[in-house]
């Protein structure tokens, strides 16, 4: 497929009445794992490259062209549409956020999220206004360029967990050109509901993250429409790589072999599209 054949696949996703699984691959070799799975599009981890990296998550430590540079290996990796988390858009003007985007349509993605969490801890949201103003500017950059842009209210991440202006925030980024909408650290599946109910473009919610989970049915019955695992999938990862070594350098044992991928599984698992090897 083509960039705009992605596009569309990608906005007929999000028109169905069940709910999708975006998952999260971190790098190339993941995104072909995931590709060959079965699943419908792909959405970067800017947690899970961080983890890969050996860095926190955060704008302080991960900059804009390494984001950047890594969603168009996945991109190139894969068929499938792929949308990134593009952070809070690598700066607080409007013209910043309308610049990311702009860039990110330039390596191939055909969605991509921006938040509103400023990263100052005395003050860790934008200002509403400015937060709208991000919003816009961002939408404006990529109309009629094929990208569906997803807006995130961080409030519940951010230690402000106000239902209302989560809500408030989601309805007013709808209006200034948001194409979805994602408000990560919903408590419970009724705020789910609620948010769900109160806006009029697709919802995103993440599973693995802390806190419950629920299932692909039961988020479609509230009425979620695309479902992410943000960094989970990438922790999931490490822990085994956690769980096996501990094993040898306490144990002295390989017994995590056991449950290894074996290596040609890995390799059919890996191969580029179209690899006769």
């Amino acid at each position: 497929m083509d960039r705009r054949e992605k596009y569309a696949c990608f906005q007929r996703l999000h028109a169905r009445e069940d709910a999708f699984v975006i998952p999260n691959p971190w790098d190339a070799g993941s995104a072909r794992l995931l590709t060959s799975l079965g699943f419908e599009a792909l959405a970067t981890s800017s947690a899970g490259y961080a983890f890969a990296k050996g860095k926190r998550d955060s704008s302080a430590t991960l900059s804009r062209e390494e984001l950047l540079a890594n969603a168009a290996e996945i991109v190139a990796a894969t068929h499938l549409p792929v949308s990134a988390d593009l952070e809070a858009g690598f700066g607080m003007a409007p013209e910043t956020c309308a610049e990311t985007l702009r860039l990110a349509c330039d390596v191939g993605l055909v969605g991509g999220s921006i938040e509103d969490a400023s990263g100052d801890p005395t003050r860790p949201l934008y200002d509403f206004s400015l937060a709208v103003e991000r919003i816009q500017a961002a939408a404006e950059a990529v109309r009629n360029r094929s990208f569906l842009l997803t807006a995130r209210a961080e409030n519940y991440l951010c230690g402000r967990p106000d239902l209302d202006d989560t809500i408030r925030r989601l309805q007013a980024f709808s209006a200034a050109g948001a194409d979805v909408l994602y408000a990560p650290g919903l408590p419970d599946l009724e705020s789910i509901r609620m948010v769900c109910a109160a806006v009029d473009k697709p919802v995103n919610v993440v599973m693995g993250l802390a806190g419950p989970t629920f299932s692909v049915a039961e988020l479609t019955a509230v009425g979620v429409r695309r479902i992410s695992v943000g960094g989970s999938f990438a922790r999931a990862a490490f822990g085994a790589l956690l769980r096996a070594a501990q094993e040898v350098r306490t144990q002295g044992t390989f017994g995590y072999a056991k449950e290894a991928i074996p290596g040609a599984t890995l390799a059919a698992l890996l191969a580029p599209e179209g690899s006769q090897d």
